[in-house]
């Protein structure tokens, strides 16, 4: 079971697409209202592509009944990377994999220093990438000369027949670093093997709303400079004081603008306000919460048109630093609260 697979519970009528694997055995999976919920694995199946097919033929037993017209299909729209996969112990191949229900034409080359000190760019391979497939690139690369392995640019398109949504082109430069992408080795999604991934795609989800007319620079981490800040003593470190969060943070804007005869009432303000106004409330208590060793805390959104409660669900299925978080007690908030748990 991979990140983009589409799952169905077993004892429930929902069905989704996995987006992240959680400790404990629990997977997220974001279902077709667009929520991302934790699920035990033991309660999740793979969907087959001849499965709702056979679940639609009506049996020669019985009378042909009237079939309601299925839900529209759950799409798989996050799922690009590069995969490193060992040939031997010294030797790498590099792939390229598609992981969505989106055909991804694509260009990938390489970037290097030349002698003069300038940038050169050198093109591998192109071509189309049909869903869940991958492409092997000729080149090995040797794990010996790691410091020398160029940083790696990928272009793609995204297309689907019929109608879809316009998505931005994607263009991610990517520079291997040994402390991240040798931390674990994992199964490499359609190709079923053991490898090294990075995720492309991981964020094209909120830059495709807001493209951009020139593209990030890859981050660079100095040696020198990681070094210097581990060695820091603790008390340089210690000079910032976190303000410990209540066990319940109540977000309903009547709580969070002053009180007071001169308080400025809600009316004065634009709904994106007093939006942003919920949300900056919610960050900082939750990473005040994360930074003073909390172990949850839960947060009040209320029901209405549950625009907040979806936008603090997309924050914190994203967030590294949080556990798994469900709605609180139902007896005491209803559906209008959400507790967090803090790993």
């Amino acid at each position: 079971m991979n990140i983009g697979d589409k799952v169905r519970l077993l004892r429930a009528k929902e069905q989704g697409v996995v987006s992240r694997f959680l400790p404990g055995n629990m997977i997220e999976i974001e279902i077709e209202d667009g929520f991302r919920i934790p699920v035990m694995r033991s309660e999740l199946v793979l969907v087959s592509p001849m499965e709702a097919e056979r679940l639609l033929k009506p049996s020669i037993y019985e009378p042909q009944k009237t079939v309601t017209p299925a839900a529209p299909a759950i799409l798989s729209n996050q799922g690009i990377y590069l995969a490193f996969v060992p040939v031997n112990d010294r030797e790498y191949t590099l792939h390229l994999i598609n992981n969505t229900d989106w055909e991804f034409p694509y260009a990938l080359g390489e970037e290097s220093t030349g002698v003069g000190g300038g940038v050169q760019f050198r093109g591998l391979h192109s071509g189309l990438l049909k869903p869940k497939s991958q492409q092997k690139m000729n080149d090995l690369y040797a794990h010996a000369k790691f410091e020398e392995w160029p940083t790696f640019v990928v272009q793609g398109l995204w297309f689907r027949a019929g109608k879809s949504s316009l998505r931005q082109p994607l263009m991610k430069r990517f520079k291997a670093r040994a402390t991240t992408l040798f931390k674990s080795k994992t199964t490499v999604p359609v190709l079923n093997q053991p490898g090294f991934l990075t995720q492309l795609d991981a964020e094209t989800t909120e830059q495709s709303q807001t493209p951009t007319s020139s593209q990030p620079k890859p981050i660079v981490i100095r040696p020198e400079e990681l070094k210097a800040e581990m060695l820091k003593s603790k008390s340089e470190q210690s000079g910032v004081s976190v303000e410990r969060p209540t066990a319940v943070v109540d977000l309903h804007i009547e709580e969070l603008l002053p009180k007071g005869r001169n308080a400025g009432s809600s009316s004065n303000r634009s709904p994106a306000d007093l939006l942003k106004l919920q949300l900056d409330t919610f960050e900082k208590a939750l990473e005040n919460a994360i930074a003073s060793g909390m172990s949850d805390i839960t947060f009040i959104h209320g029901v209405g048109s549950g625009a907040l409660r979806t936008e603090l669900h997309k924050r914190l299925g994203k967030h590294p630093n949080v556990k798994f978080f469900e709605d609180a007690q139902k007896q005491k908030f209803g559906y209008g609260a959400t507790k967090v748990t803090i790993k």
